[in-house]
Order: structure tokens, then sequence, then C-alpha cells
């Protein structure tokens, strides 16, 4: 059984796939036991207790400094012995230990065809609104590793999404979301869950 935590700060979309793909048999052999959030109002906690998933906000404003953030963050994380960690519309920067401690075991969803419209402040709409600024025409999203820099470990799936004339930041978040992040992040855990060691 692979056991998985999932790391957000808003809404909750990603996790909502996720808990939707483990109920309807879309990933099998797969647990969430957790639901990190480094924001108090992410909807995404209350998505996490209506499936009666473990959840927790612990917000680096509560700290002194990141070093005691990260300590509590790597604390929680370690208590739910997990196997995998999904980072899913999480706006905290991983701390390095953390990386180090669970090598190739933590993956991330972006809204963009990596290596286009990534690194540090591209996230969000942000992305899109690039996108649409510099006139592409196709965009997506890419499931990928985890490393000690943004948006630069292996690339493990992408999906393209086309962009269509006229489409707002807003339009086209909602459409990469719909095509691409709900279908590859779940396939993604699944070929993971699938593995040897997690049957």
């Amino acid at each position: 059984m692979l056991r998985i935590a999932v790391c957000v700060s808003g809404g909750g979309t990603n996790l909502q796939a996720i808990i939707d793909g483990v109920e309807n048999g879309a990933i099998a052999n797969t647990k969430i036991v957790g639901v990190f959030s480094n924001n108090a109002d992410a909807y995404a906690l209350k998505r996490a207790e209506n499936a009666g998933i473990d959840n927790v906000c612990i917000s680096p404003k509560n700290y002194e400094n990141r070093e005691a953030f990260n300590k509590a963050f790597i604390e929680k994380i370690d208590s739910w012995n997990v196997d995998l960690i999904v980072l899913a519309g999480f706006l905290v920067i991983i701390p390095e230990e953390l990386v180090r401690k669970y090598p190739n075991k933590i993956i991330n969803i972006h809204p963009s065809l990596i290596p286009s419209f990534c690194g540090t402040g591209f996230y969000g709409l942000k992305v899109h609104e690039e996108a649409l600024k510099r006139g592409v025409k196709v965009t997506g999203a890419t499931v990928h590793f985890v490393d000690e820099g943004t948006d630069t470990g292996k690339i493990i799936a992408q999906k393209a999404v086309y962009i269509e004339d006229g489409d707002t930041p807003e339009v086209l978040q909602k459409r990469v979301m719909e095509q691409a992040e709900w279908i590859l992040l779940p396939g993604v855990i699944n070929e993971i869950a699938k593995k040897e060691e997690y049957r």
C-alpha cells in the first residue's frame, strides 16, 4: 500500500482529484494518510476533513524563524510514515533537509510544460498570464520529482493543452486543470503505486 501525504496551500482541486481517484479505483493500492497546509483558510483542509483524512495547518507565520517552521513541517510529514509526498498547489519552499530525506519521493504538479514558464515567481495564474502575454499556442501541465531547485527536478509526465482565441488567464487555468492536471497527477500516483515495493 502506497502511503501518501498531500501538501496544499489553496482550494485543493488537485487534492480532490486524488481523493476521487482513490475512491473510484483509478488510483489503486494507495492511502492518503495526511493533508498538510501552510494556510489555515485553505479549502483543501475542508476537502480532507470531508473525506475523513487527517489534516493539519502549520503556518510559517506562527514560528519565530524558517528553521523552526521547517522542523515542525518535517516532523509532521515523518509522523505520517509516508512513501510519497505530493505537492498539489503548495506555495512553500521545500526544506532541503526534506528533499534529502525523501529522495525521488516528492512529486509536484506545475501548470506549464516545463521548462517553459517555471522557476521562481511562476505559480498559479501568473504562469497562464505569462503564456498568454507571450502568445504561445500550447501549454499544459507537468508532474516532476522535487529536488533542491525550483521546478528543476526530473520530469515524470506532461500533458499538452491548446490555448484558444479569447482565453483569459482564469479560463486557461481552468482548462489546464480539467484537461491536464486532474488527469496527470492521479495517473502518476497510480503508476508509482503499481511498483513492486508497494504491492
